[in-house]
């Protein structure tokens, strides 16, 4: 506990979101004076529900997306385990499920075989979506800006690396992960893995992956990769981008074979598309400055701001105070089912 306390302390990273981002919210705070508005992001991506702050279904986002850049993905009703043991079988293992509205990783799985199927769908407390496992070798959190009227460019690139361990041949593998000062944060020490390989003891230099989910509170390290960032990208984009009816701010979660195939849209499959609630992931890099890291959230705060005004002018208004809170409320009744479920 003393070590986890320590660690905890010493790397902002897993500070919990509130207090990280008491500063943020308080710049939040002159943004709504500024726009006389609670939820002004709700008009910086018309299409998407609420901006893409929170809230929004998967599959209503994956409707706007071309067909050709999305893995195979189905809807399944929540308890529908006929359906879901068809459609896994139409997609082939392994697959993800994950909740159609969802964030932070909550009841994202791995599904090897029908019975992993059947006994998530019999447990899933709400709608979810089987998802084509993409084999690119790379996961990458691409953050994307246009102002309307404008082109637009890439900001942000994280590079995420999964949770893993390297056997040196005498140790097991949760002792190693003991010794991770990572794992020992974030690793689900409970997991279907664990239980079955925890008192393994992989080879010497055999690298073992802990946790096949790329979010950050499952374990995985995001890595600053804006040195990737260059015209030929910033085009690749916008050609993305422009095909996306009425998208200028947000995320692009993907997985993709190298920078060189993505400049040139080919060999890559787009795994989740956030909006107004997308956070510039490179900040996140071990190591990364808690200043630099203010500095990327507010000038992406502030360029939100200027889309939703923008957007506003031409005739998208923000959302009421009366809808936002219900929206709100609603929201948190959802992610306390998930997680009591």
């Amino acid at each position: 506990m003393i070590r986890k306390l320590f660690v905890r302390l010493t790397h902002w990273e897993y500070w919990p979101f509130s207090v990280l981002y008491f500063p943020v919210f308080l710049y939040y705070g002159w943004l709504v004076l500024k726009h006389r508005s609670f939820f002004f992001f709700t008009a910086a991506n018309p299409s998407i529900k609420f901006g893409g702050m929170f809230g929004e279904k998967k599959s209503d986002i994956f409707r706007l997306i071309p067909g050709e850049y999305l893995p195979k993905t189905v809807l399944i009703s929540k308890g529908d385990i006929e359906r879901a043991s068809f459609l896994a079988e139409q997609i082939g293992f392994p697959l993800i499920a994950k909740p159609d509205i969802g964030e932070r990783g909550t009841w994202v799985k791995k599904i090897s075989n029908h019975e992993e199927v059947k006994k998530y769908a019999n447990s899933c407390p709400v709608d979810f979506l089987l998802q084509e496992m993409a084999t690119h070798p790379i996961e990458l959190g691409v953050f994307y800006v246009k102002k309307p009227g404008e082109k637009g460019r890439v900001t942000s690139i994280v590079k995420k690396e999964f949770l893993y361990v390297i056997g040196d041949g005498k140790q097991t593998i949760m002792e190693l992960l003991k010794e991770s000062d990572r794992a020992l944060l974030t690793a689900n020490l409970k997991s279907d893995f664990l239980k079955m390989n925890a008192d393994k003891v992989p080879a010497d230099g055999e690298q073992i992956l802990i946790e096949p989910i790329g979010n950050h509170c499952r374990g995985t390290k995001f890595l600053d990769d804006n040195h990737e960032i260059d015209d030929e990208l910033h085009v690749a984009f916008n050609k993305l981008a422009d095909q996306i009816p009425d998208f200028y701010f947000g995320r692009f979660d993907l997985k993709c074979d190298s920078y060189e195939d993505l400049k040139q849209l080919k060999n890559f499959k787009i795994l989740e598309l956030n909006g107004a609630g997308s956070e510039p992931g490179h900040i996140y890099q071990p190591g990364y400055s808690l200043w630099k890291a203010y500095r990327s959230i507010f000038w992406h705060l502030a360029v939100l701001s200027d889309i939703s005004a923008q957007n506003r002018k031409r005739r998208h208004s923000y959302w009421s105070f009366r809808q936002g809170f219900n929206m709100w409320k609603s929201h948190r009744r959802y992610n306390r089912l998930l997680a009591n479920s």
